[in-house]
């Protein structure tokens, strides 16, 4: 069971968003909030843990930017996906680099919403192509690795950087899920990254990610 806090400004969406997840019978919705600093107030007093925070960017008294910090820092084990009507680039570079697992749009399907979840839960990044494409203009190359990524290493890393799963990498690249497992070990050695959501922010610094 994956223990969902939904936090948005408006009820109305907020309903919706519930009815969209009680749907799902692995989803269990644990809490809501409209705004930031009562987010964080509920979140102090859950009688139940919480898996996936859902988040607005834009919510009054403490706005999602700086919720999101707030979790991080408090519940490091906590996984934040930001909502939003906005591909701003400047909120979704600020997010990755605060440590969110996700970013999806308001404008995507309810089964992209769950997926998303499901997605981040089990521990890999969700970031799309349209949210890639926005902070893709505000990162420049800075990192090199210990030794240059063989062609194979580049393939896979724009794929982890797209959102692809293990399964869904090995099927486009038609290698097996260990191979690209290993090949996904060998990048986070050469690149000094701990996990994948450093590797798609490495893809995205670095120009992989092909738009």
């Amino acid at each position: 069971m994956i223990n969902v806090f939904i936090a948005d400004d408006h009820q109305l969406f907020l309903d919706g968003l519930r009815a969209i997840l009680e749907v799902d019978k692995a989803i269990n919705i644990v809490g809501e909030a409209l705004d930031g600093e009562a987010l964080l107030t509920k979140m102090e007093s859950a009688t139940e843990p919480i898996d996936v925070v859902v988040l607005d960017v834009m919510m009054p008294k403490l706005n999602g930017i700086e919720a999101a910090k707030e979790i991080v820092e408090q519940y490091p084990k906590v996984k934040i996906l930001i909502i939003s009507m906005s591909n701003e680039k400047n909120y979704i570079v600020n997010l990755m680099d605060i440590g969110v697992s996700g970013y999806i749009l308001k404008n995507k399907s309810k089964e992209n919403l769950i997926h998303a979840i499901h997605q981040v839960y089990s521990g890999k990044p969700y970031f799309g192509l349209d949210i890639l494409s926005a902070a893709s203009a505000k990162r420049e190359a800075v990192d090199q690795p210990t030794e240059p990524l063989t062609k194979r290493e580049k393939e896979v890393l724009c794929k982890i950087g797209e959102g692809f799963t293990t399964k869904e990498i090995a099927n486009q690249l038609n290698i097996g899920p260990n191979t690209v497992n290993t090949y996904r070990r060998n990048l986070l050695l050469k690149l000094n990254k701990p996990n994948d959501k450093h590797l798609v922010r490495y893809a995205i610094k670095n120009g992989f990610i092909k738009l």
